[in-house]
């Protein structure tokens, strides 16, 4: 046969078995003589074909032995990949039944068929390439979105830059999470890495890709190679696969939407595997060629079965193992399930029956095991897929003896045992359930408390009433006031207790005797509910003799002992039993094949909607990373059990990936042949990558140094700013003080105290010129009181005015203090006295740092000393803004203060420039005006959260909370309460969130349109927020959030409202903690420093007598 004809007829038998895996797909049949009947029957038209097969189900409906496939013989011994075109004996392990179709799906898949005889292109491929569309057009469309919804990198580069040899993300380029979190499984597996790493293509496709095969897979093979290598190397936090993902689009035309990514890992292993294929065949030297993808990730298993009598045996290779969730508690259930098919008696038995089914028995495993768990099915009813939320526990350490088919005898046996355990099992669990459910109506109680309730009914004190003597019959029931009630009889008044009857006599006392008997009656529901005081609280036996008692009591007793016996014998029974069942495979016999957990794929969301990410096991650091997108970050175990497992959250496992314990090479670093070292970062590259991943650290580093060049002058224009305005602030003050009328008379002050009650803190006071202005927002607070204090009151004195100008707290206290030293100022003039009154008020704003004040009072918000005392500012620092502080030009306005004044600024002009770092100085009353901007900012967000006005208040809370923890870094009282801020952040986002799903349930378009929009433009920017830090409390509101809009994918709704809500939820369900950009921080009212402790004070006051479950 020569090499064209060769070719040709795997072509033919390739295309046949295509055909005959989509019927089996499309009809639910998987018989393959049958299926081979219709393709013959309709001379390979698959439209017919399916109507040929519909046809004929509807005649003769399938029993359930025939349900079950008889396995093909394997016609060589090349392997069989699940989903793969690779070969003509391709075994679908993942096809469910379905419905038969109708003639339109047939017409469908015929256009199908049409179009891989035109392209070469299969149904599976087309599929990945939906994939691959929807995420290039999403990440195109990012482009055109408005600023709310833009994915952006943060502007500095130091944000991106990786830290030491932490492991690098993938940047989400739109919905491609399932791309980031199959790749990061891979590349974490060091010998699936090394292949990638130093592959080379073959030699003979350098000129020209001979089809279409090499053509497509070799420019991806480059780019996953490219993108390996700066995974390794790269200098950046997280790298772009975009060039990967363009590549995969470009191999494959379709617009059709998103479909199950776990297609996506099958085809992307076929890639690689016909990549490395070309490669074997091409360096084969005579023998059969291997192919490392292929012993990396295949196995083999033998399926042993009965069909329709007649026994078979054949070996089959498989790829990504496929289990299904529903139905089953762990892992090896599900196994156990996946392993036997069908009526399986007959396998062990001599007799030649008509029952159908088979086993799997692993004869091979590989290297890397890996299980797909099936969580989506589709809902016939609704017409859509649904996730299934089942919990589903997995073992870290997964032993596969019992499967393997060496020990297929022994594993029938313990299998046999555990069936006979477990019928025995449910047989003592109808019993015990028939004492723990004791009764014949709707409700039942244990037999155990229904003896003691017998009991002690028996043994209450007889009563010799009925109980309902004494009890007011005519107050209404219910609580109901409304209702006419006959009057009581003279006898029943008699009856009542005096509360009611004073209740039902009640009403004046000249009121006539029919007008009372009228009178509806007050019902009081607190007093007429009281029992009377001789009614027995639980009820008794009217009459029991002694001898009754006790003969009645023995009894009960004794029964109740039995029966108690009985549950604890049968509890007891129940967990040896158990016990038993979970030791079957304990012995070292069956622990021979130990799979260790690599990683789990993780899915959040619905079956139409949701976000993708990996744990996976860091054998060095031992230790499991969750590979979030660009987040990469120490997780847990615990972490790993909460999201995968499933049963209470919208996350769960949906691919789990096992690696042979034995096999350390899997996972073990590459060591340098000459010198013995581990190899690590570039060292582990060839030299084609290495000079790649060089080449854009390079330009990283150039990106980093322009950003350094573009800040330092940026800071450099500040500075020349500030000195430029303390210049034109310096004229303007020489100008007043020279123009300025004579000083008012001096203001009463409080007489100094003894000079022992000085403190011993001594400051020491730095001369150095000062080239800027020093108390700017000092010099506001107090232009502004003066200019307020003009404007309410014109017919004031000007003294009247400078004294409400000396208002705010810090000219308070140096008022204060110059008042407090004047005995000095008389007796040893201006200088003793400066010297007095300054070591007065920093002792004074001592003692307010040292106090311990409620939370409304903040002596940081009145005091800038106070703010630098509490942040163990440097002395110099300190020193010199308390000095600033006396040198303030207002106190020009008598002798004695002005003569203080120009002391302090004679002090402030002998200062040697070496003496105080004037950067460090600015950078102290920055980071201080910053936390007054932030206390405004939670001020003002607080003030509207109160006022309900979600919309304004959020944008204040978030940058207050944003702005709050940049502070908090440098130190614990650089700003406010983070928990509470957290709090009033989280619960603002959930109020919205209440709001918009409110209007989204009205179903009124323009209330709709506004709910959705709250929840694009505000809540959704916000979420990556919260999920940033990991917190408990903001990870629950997050996941109440999403709850809430995937509740309604099981509702009934209008097509509008259902697209509207499929076009949302993947926006909502992205967990990427990339920071999206959002509006701009909110504008900062104008507050003085008295304002703003009013207000303060006032919200935190308010804040503080809410509940702190409320909290």
């Amino acid at each position: 046969m020569t090499v064209e004809q060769n070719v040709l007829q795997q072509h033919s038998q390739k295309h046949q078995q295509t055909l005959l895996n989509q019927l089996r797909e499309v009809t639910g049949t998987t018989d393959v003589q049958l299926l081979q009947q219709a393709l013959q029957v309709s001379n390979g038209d698959l439209g017919e074909a399916v109507a040929f097969l519909t046809e004929k189900n509807a005649k003769v409906p399938q029993q359930d032995e025939t349900t079950y496939y008889q396995t093909s013989q394997v016609a060589s011994d090349r392997y069989i990949s699940v989903g793969s075109q690779a070969d003509t004996n391709v075994i679908d392990l993942t096809g469910d039944d379905k419905d038969d179709l109708q003639r339109a799906i047939a017409l469908s898949l015929e256009e199908s068929n049409r179009a891989f005889r035109e392209t070469g292109i299969t149904d599976e491929e087309q599929a990945i390439s939906r994939v691959l569309e929807a995420s290039i057009a999403e990440n195109k469309a990012s482009l055109k979105r408005t600023h709310t919804e833009v994915w952006s990198d943060s502007p500095n580069p130091h944000d991106r830059k990786r830290i030491d040899n932490c492991p690098v993300g993938l940047k989400n380029v739109g919905n491609t999470c399932w791309f980031s979190a199959v790749i990061q499984s891979l590349f974490n597996l060091l010998e699936f890495q090394r292949l990638v790493l130093n592959y080379s293509p073959p030699a003979r496709v350098h000129d020209l890709p001979r089809n279409q095969k090499e053509h497509r897979n070799l420019p991806f093979m480059q780019e996953l190679r490219n993108l390996f290598s700066l995974m390794v190397g790269s200098k950046r936090k997280y790298v772009d696969p975009s060039r990967a993902v363009e590549i995969l689009k470009d191999a494959f035309k379709s617009s059709e939407s998103q479909q199950d990514v776990s297609e996506f890992t099958h085809k992307l292993l076929d890639w690689l595997e016909d990549a490395f294929q070309m490669k074997a065949e091409e360096d084969r030297e005579g023998e059969k060629p291997k192919n490392p993808m292929v012993e990396l990730f295949y196995g083999r298993f033998l399926a042993v079965g009965v069909h329709e009598g007649k026994k078979f045996e054949n070996t089959e290779m498989f790829g990504q193992y496929p289990l299904q969730v529903n139905g089953f508690k762990d892992l090896h259930e599900c196994l156990e399930a996946a392993m036997i098919e069908g009526e399986i008696e007959s396998l062990h038995s001599a007799e030649n029956s008509a029952r159908s089914g088979q086993e799997h028995w692993f004869t091979e495993l590989p290297p890397v095991l890996t299980f797909e768990l099936s969580r989506f099915e589709f809902n016939q009813a609704l017409g859509r897929p649904e996730k299934i939320h089942n919990k589903l526990e997995f073992p870290s350490m997964l032993y596969m003896d019992r499967y393997m088919d060496r020990n297929r005898e022994i594993t029938r046996i313990k299998r046999e045992e555990i069936r006979r355990l477990k019928e025995h099992l449910t047989l003592l669990q109808q019993r015990l359930e028939r004492y723990l459910s004791y009764g014949s109506g709707p409700k039942r109680f244990p037999l155990a408390d229904v003896l003691q309730y017998a009991m002690e009914f028996a043994s209450s004190k007889p009563v010799c009433t009925s109980p309902v003597e004494d009890i007011d019959t005519s107050a209404p029931p219910g609580g109901t006031t409304g209702q006419q009630l006959p009057p009581p009889s003279t006898a029943e008044q008699d009856s009542l207790p005096p509360l009611e009857s004073s209740g039902l006599a009640s009403g004046p006392a000249t009121a006539p005797s029919a007008a009372q008997q009228q009178r509806v009656p007050i019902h009081k529901p607190f007093t007429q509910s009281r029992l009377p005081p001789d009614l027995p609280m639980h009820p008794a036996p009217r009459h029991i003799t002694e001898e009754e008692l006790r003969v009645l009591e023995g009894c009960l007793h004794r029964w109740r002992s039995e029966v108690e016996n009985d549950t604890r014998d049968l509890q007891g029974s129940i967990t040896r039993i158990h016990r038993t069942i979970e030791l079957m495979y304990s012995d070292k016999s069956m622990m021979q094949v130990p799979y260790r957990l690599h990683a789990v794929l993780v899915h959040e969301g619905q079956a139409n909607a949701g976000h993708y990410w990996a744990y996976i096991y860091d054998p060095h650091q031992r230790c499991w990373m969750k590979y979030n997108d660009i987040s990469v970050t120490k997780s847990s175990w615990e972490e790993l059990v909460r999201d995968s497992f499933g049963g209470y959250r919208n996350a769960s496992a949906y691919c789990l990936m096992y690696i042979n314990d034995k096999k350390p090479f899997l996972t073990d670093e590459e060591f340098d042949k000459e010198t013995g070292q581990i190899l690590s970062g570039m060292d582990k590259l060839p030299p084609d990558l290495k000079q790649y991943v060089k080449e854009d650290n390079e330009q990283f580093d150039k990106e980093i140094e322009e950003w350094d060049i573009m800040q330092a002058r940026k800071a450099q224009q500040e500075k020349l700013a500030l000195a430029t305005a303390a210049a034109a602030a310096a004229a303007s003050a020489a100008s007043s003080t020279s123009t300025s009328s004579s000083s008012p008379q001096p203001m009463s002050i409080e007489s100094s105290p003894p000079d022992n009650a000085v403190p011993q803190q001594d400051p020491e006071y730095m001369e150095q010129p000062s080239p800027t202005n020093d108390s700017k927002h000092l010099q506001e607070d107090t232009e502004r009181a003066i200019s307020r204090a003009a404007a309410e009151q014109e017919e004031r004195s000007p003294e009247a005015l400078l004294n409400a100008a000396m208002m705010t707290p810090d000219m308070q206290g140096v008022i204060m203090a110059i008042g407090k030293s004047s005995s000095v100022y008389e007796k040893n003039g201006p200088e003793a006295a400066f010297f007095k009154a300054i070591k007065l008020e920093y002792a004074r704003l001592l003692r307010f740092a040292q106090e311990d004040t409620p939370v409304e009072n903040d002596y940081r918000l009145q005091h800038i000393i106070v703010y630098f005392i509490q942040n163990q500012a440097p002395k110099k620092i300190l020193e010199r803004t308390l000095l600033t502080q006396f040198a303030d030009r207002n106190l020009a306005f008598d002798e004695r203060c002005k003569s203080i004044m120009n002391v302090a600024r004679a002090k402030l002009d002998l200062i040697k420039p070496e003496e105080v770092n004037m950067d460090e100085y600015e950078i102290w009353h920055q980071d201080y005006r910053n936390f007054r901007e932030t206390t405004i900012l939670m001020v003002t967000g607080l003030e509207l959260f109160q006022k309900t006005n979600y919309v304004e208040a959020l944008m204040y809370l978030i940058y207050a909370y944003q702005y709050n923890k940049e502070l908090l870094l440098k130190g614990l009282y650089r700003g406010h309460d983070e928990e509470l801020l957290g709090h009033y952040r989280r619960e603002c986002l959930l109020k919205l969130n209440e709001q918009a799903a409110a209007m989204f349930e009205s179903g009124e378009e323009p209330e709709v349109t506004t709910g959705l929009g709250i929840m694009n433009e505000l809540v959704v920017p916000c979420i990556p927020l919260l999920l940033v830090h990991d917190a408990e409390r903001d990870l629950l509101a997050v996941e109440d959030m999403r709850n809430r809009w995937c509740s309604y994918l099981g509702q009934e709704m209008e097509s509008n409202l259902q697209e509207k809500l499929t076009d949302f939820l993947p926006k909502l369900l992205d967990c990427s903690t990339e920071i999206k950009s959002f509006h701009d921080p909110p504008k900062l009212p104008t507050y003085s420093t008295l304002e703003l402790c009013e207000r303060f004070s006032r919200i935190m006051a308010a804040l503080g007598r809410v509940p702190t479950e409320g909290r």
